[in-house]
């Protein structure tokens, strides 16, 4: 039986605005405060995930794509005119079995604890449920938001605010200088490089590769094309499965040389790795990360570091553990279901 829409299930506030913080002035982002964002991101990494941060591209992207209106989906909280804390929520287009708002943001470390954080996280499930309202869809719908583990705090709040802690990541590491494999496509697949003329053959595959992984939808064109085109993408070390000229596998690198400071080495990043179901458990996936790992290695990249979800039911943690990925951090993700 098909579910009434979002619009009749979700209660959602006609006007939003953020509960009164003492010192603390409220109020929308524009593409003049990007800057001050990814500043705020990089004090936030200093603390929550000190071996990354978040990049200027993705942050720019994510306030430039056509469905994103900031007047509505972004916050800022200023005190004595320094962003404390920014938050944003965004829904991405075009999905095909859940509608997501996705909470992203969060306070600067020397505010945090004076109830800043609880405002923000308020108006953003305000938002995100006049998002999933706004909808017709007969689906179900999701907040979202994720969290370091370290960052029990965070996580605390989005407990206290009914939100299920319902997966857990792992961020992964592989050193290598440690031998890699000299692994083979089954036949009759073919190996080749990433290339940009590509990208909607990529698309397609990666989203069909992920059409079972949980909380996943497809990435639409735009969001996709900007995704796959931003300057950290390095297609010499990102490789494809051909089955003639059909895209069944994939995995795509970036690098980030800010990062390598933090990190105390230099690396790449496994953003992602896919197959399509047809072709599962034949060897695909560690062909592709051992081209990967080995092009990372030849460009003189000392260790290789990807994300994982722990009960991904491809058996994607085996694979890696196998591989030689070791366990360094992890992450959580909470949902509030409509």
């Amino acid at each position: 039986m098909t579910q009434p829409p979002l619009s009749a299930r979700v209660d959602a506030p006609a006007q939003l605005q953020p509960a009164p913080v003492e010192g603390v002035i409220w109020r929308s982002a524009t593409m003049d405060d990007l800057d001050a964002v990814v500043g705020l991101y990089a004090t936030m990494a200093e603390v929550d995930h000190p071996d990354w941060a978040e990049q200027r591209e993705e942050v720019e992207q994510e306030f430039q794509l056509s469905h994103v209106d900031l007047a509505r989906d972004t916050l800022i909280g200023e005190i004595e005119g320094a962003m404390a804390a920014f938050g944003q929520v965004y829904a991405p287009a075009e999905p095909e079995t859940v509608m997501r708002s996705i909470l992203f943001g969060g306070v600067d470390p020397c505010f945090r604890g004076r109830g800043i954080g609880r405002s923000l996280l308020n108006w953003q499930e305000g938002r995100g449920r006049q998002q999933l309202a706004e909808s017709g869809l007969s689906m179900p719908g999701w907040l979202m938001s994720y969290s370091q583990n370290v960052n029990t705090g965070a996580s605390r709040l989005f407990e206290r605010a009914g939100f299920a802690t319902e997966r857990y990541f792992w961020q992964l590491e592989r050193n290598l200088a440690d031998p890699i494999p000299t692994l083979e496509l089954p036949a009759p697949l073919r190996l080749v490089n990433v290339t940009s003329e590509r990208a909607e053959d990529i698309r397609a595959a990666k989203n069909a590769a992920f059409r079972d992984h949980w909380g996943s939808q497809p990435s639409p064109r735009e969001a996709w094309d900007g995704w796959l085109g931003m300057p950290a993408r390095r297609f010499d070390l990102s490789f494809l499965a051909l089955d003639q000229e059909e895209v069944v596998g994939l995995v795509i690198v970036e690098v980030n040389e800010d990062d390598w400071g933090r990190q105390g080495f230099t690396s790449s990043y496994i953003s992602l790795v896919g197959v399509v179901a047809a072709w599962r458990r034949r060897g695909v996936a560690p062909a592709l990360l051992a081209a990967s790992m080995t092009a990372s290695r030849d460009a003189g990249l000392e260790r290789t570091i990807l994300d994982v979800d722990t009960a991904n039911p491809s058996g994607a943690l085996g694979l890696y553990t196998g591989m030689g990925f070791t366990h360094v951090d992890g992450s959580r993700a909470h949902v509030k279901r409509f």
